[in-house]
């Protein structure tokens, strides 16, 4: 007896809800991030009005907060000297300074696509460093006035002579960073070779080098702003683009990026940041290495969360190592760049051990 073959089952067609389909990775996981983002931001900000209250009351005279307030606001009050003429400057400079540095260090890493980058691997700081030597040891120049537009020229010099050697238009990450450590160690034995020859240089400059705050004064600020605004409002324009950018030229190109324009840009932002903050306070290492670090850890690669949060945490660093440094040599005090380079060091041995495990 023969049995007929069974016809082949017909096919099950499913239909699935909107929310079904979207699972985990759709709108709810997207408000959790969207809120834990939110949440490292307000954290920042509140971080950052306690390093400001910090950095205002604590030093040789310690003020409460209340004496900081009455400082501030109250010209008769005993106060108001010691919080507008030294405290006040050197505050307003760090925050300016640890924006720029910040930022920076996040632009840096996100355009080479090196998390061990910083706004030094290119060669910006030392080209800032080497125009500011050269400013005071050839033509006395001794403000900030004077140090920023030697500073922002030594640094456009050196992104330029460092984009052309990395390739110009076909540069890729590797060569900018080949090309940014050559110059880099080229141009701080400069610097050194000229501060050793001139004895009123190294004087003038002896504070410099390694980083300080306590040299600002009211005026600082105020010239300083205007060119680390111009760089941060280029580097918040940059932050889609370079999200693009991390995935390849050519995926870049498919999402209507313009790989060479958005890393010349980003060199113009990295430039106007670096070389304002070299001016102001010399050359502070490690603040845009650590800070990108931690603030991707906290709200993902994504630029338009990063650069934002940089701004507001590296000042907190910035703040935090000059008030460590005013308590821990009382009633002397360590230079904020020497605390940054303390702190720094273990943590980028860190970074390379881990990346060389991975």
């Amino acid at each position: 007896m023969e049995i007929a073959p069974r016809p082949p089952p017909e096919p099950v067609v499913v239909v699935m809800e909107s929310s079904q389909i979207s699972g985990p990775a759709g709108p709810p996981r997207k408000r959790a991030e969207n809120g834990r983002r939110a949440a490292a931001l307000l954290g920042s900000a509140i971080a950052l009005a306690a390093l400001l209250v910090l950095s205002l009351g604590l030093g040789a005279r310690q003020l409460s907060p209340a004496e900081v307030w009455h400082g501030l606001v109250d010209a008769d009050s005993a106060a108001y000297t010691v919080v507008h003429q030294m405290r006040l400057p050197r505050t307003l400079l760090g925050l300016l300074a640890g924006v720029a540095l910040g930022v920076a260090g996040g632009v840096m890493q996100a355009l080479t696509r090196n998390p061990l980058a910083d706004p030094g691997l290119l060669g910006i700081n030392a080209g800032a460093s080497a125009a500011v030597a050269t400013a005071a040891g050839l033509f006395g120049v001794a403000t900030f006035q004077g140090y920023v537009w030697f500073a922002l020229a030594g640094a456009a010099a050196v992104s330029v002579l460092v984009y052309a050697v990395g390739g110009g238009r076909a540069a890729t990450p590797a060569r900018l960073a080949l090309a940014g450590a050559a110059v880099n160690a080229a141009l701080y034995s400069y610097v050194n070779g000229t501060m050793l020859l001139d004895a009123a240089s190294l004087e003038t400059m002896r504070f410099w080098t390694v980083g300080s705050l306590a040299s600002a004064q009211g005026e600082t600020a105020a010239k300083m702003a205007p060119f680390v605004a111009a760089g941060l409002l280029l580097a918040l324009a940059l932050a889609r683009p370079l999200n693009a950018l991390a995935l390849g030229d050519d995926s870049a190109r498919t999402l209507g990026a313009h790989p060479a324009r958005v890393r010349a840009g980003a060199i113009v932002a990295v430039t106007l940041l670096c070389g304002a903050a070299t001016a102001a306070c010399g050359p502070i290492v490690f603040v845009g290495l650590m800070v990108p670090h931690l603030v991707r850890a906290l709200t993902g690669p994504d630029q338009r969360w990063m650069l934002p949060c940089c701004a507001l945490l590296a000042p907190v660093l910035l703040l935090g190592a000059d008030v460590l440094g005013r308590l821990v040599a009382r009633p002397g005090e360590l230079q904020a760049g020497i605390v940054t380079a303390v702190l720094g060091g273990p943590l980028f041995l860190y970074f390379v051990r881990r990346k060389v495990r991975a």
